[in-house]
């Protein structure tokens, strides 16, 4: 059975290019120019395994369109294709929910390649069951976090990383290490993307208890650690 992709781009002749690449690679395209269409199109009984979709559209901004259709489906991979290149749009577009981001121009070859990439990242991270640590409950099936019996909401990146963390718990996880595990390559190792995602998991995990569990160990990275 063919993958079916959504493509979601204002720009006739580079879906028509994108959705060209895909049916050689035996992909089966949807292209839809606006996120309202988008939305209508998670509202059907149809089904996708990967979004690709533009940040600039005629009718709303990408990533708030992301995050819509992220409560359609939580776990679907998103691929941004943008001609906003600067660090800090790249960065903004994978902490509100990409998977990966890709910069206009392309090469149809390199947007297959990580298409086919996300996928198999999608198989292999999505176990079944639910993760402890402590207090601190996960239910990978609904995407559910509790503390103390109190339910804690996670953007999509947060939840990832609380998983790695509970995954690997008393562990040092350095900047580098929960770089390639979340967002799957390496960023600029200046860039300040993994401080500001533990900053804000630490808020939503931590902030409101007696006890705080997540760590920073200096010139190291973070750990999750009872102590």
């Amino acid at each position: 059975m063919s993958n079916s992709i959504l493509i979601i781009e204002d720009d006739v002749k580079i879906a028509e290019s994108i959705c060209e690449g895909l049916q050689q690679s035996h992909f089966a395209c949807t292209h839809v120019t606006t996120g309202a269409q988008a939305i209508e199109m998670f509202a059907s009984d149809k089904k996708f395994q990967l979004i690709v979709t533009d940040l600039m559209l005629p009718d709303g901004d990408g990533l708030d369109l992301i995050e819509k259709l992220r409560t359609k489906d939580a776990h679907i991979p998103v691929l941004i294709l943008s001609a906003k290149r600067s660090l800090d749009d790249r960065v903004l577009g994978l902490e509100k929910g990409g998977d990966d981001y890709m910069v206009k121009p392309f090469a149809i070859v390199e947007l297959v390649a990580r298409i086919n990439n996300l996928l198999k990242r999608t198989v292999m991270q999505s176990p079944a069951g639910k993760l402890s640590f402590e207090d601190v409950q996960m239910n990978l099936l609904t995407r559910e976090v509790h503390r103390e019996g109190k339910k804690i909401e996670l953007q999509v990146k947060e939840f990832s990383l609380l998983e790695y963390f509970i995954r690997n718990p008393n562990t040092p996880l350095s900047k580098k290490q929960i770089l390639e595990k979340i967002w799957g390559y390496n960023f600029d190792p200046q860039t300040n993307v993994v401080d500001v995602l533990v900053y804000r998991l630490r808020n939503k995990i931590d902030k409101d208890f007696k006890k705080s569990y997540l760590h920073t160990l200096r010139g190291i990275g973070y750990v999750l650690k009872s102590e």
